[in-house]
């Protein structure tokens, strides 16, 4: 899919500023902070890989607060999700598409991942084969 011309740092504000217009994130700047952590890390995601809501937490040192990366998946806007911010390849540690509901249809996560060539098993992504873990941020 083609980036936008936009800089990958105005992209990550103007979802953070879309969430925040939205009511969806939190105002506090720790919250905020946190969410524009969650998403420079989701961008470094590789294609056709995919990592968990509590491996984001861990590497980005908040172990316990997977719920919050989710909360960050889920506020950014369609405009950015596939191109900007790769939502879609962000899942539960079962492996199943839990966020799949904040999509435009409750299929188009799964078909954004199966267009990367990521295989599933039933309805979970083979994690054996495509998960990434994400570096430990400072």
């Amino acid at each position: 899919m083609p980036r936008s011309s936009t800089s990958s740092p105005q992209r990550t504000r103007d979802a953070l500023q879309n969430a925040m217009q939205n009511a969806i994130l939190p105002k506090t700047s720790k919250q905020q902070d946190f969410f524009h952590r969650v998403w420079e890390l989701a961008q470094h995601i590789p294609f056709g890989r995919v990592t968990t809501y509590g491996a984001i937490a861990e590497a980005l040192g908040a172990k316990s607060s997977s719920r919050m990366v989710g909360y960050a998946m889920n506020a950014v806007d369609s405009a950015h999700r596939a191109t900007d911010i790769p939502a879609h390849r962000v899942i539960n540690r079962n492996g199943e598409l839990s966020g799949k509901h904040h999509f435009a249809t409750p299929t188009l996560m799964r078909e954004l991942l199966e267009a990367e060539e990521v295989e599933f098993i039933g309805e979970r992504v083979n994690l054996a084969k495509h998960f990434w873990q994400p570096p430990m941020q400072e």
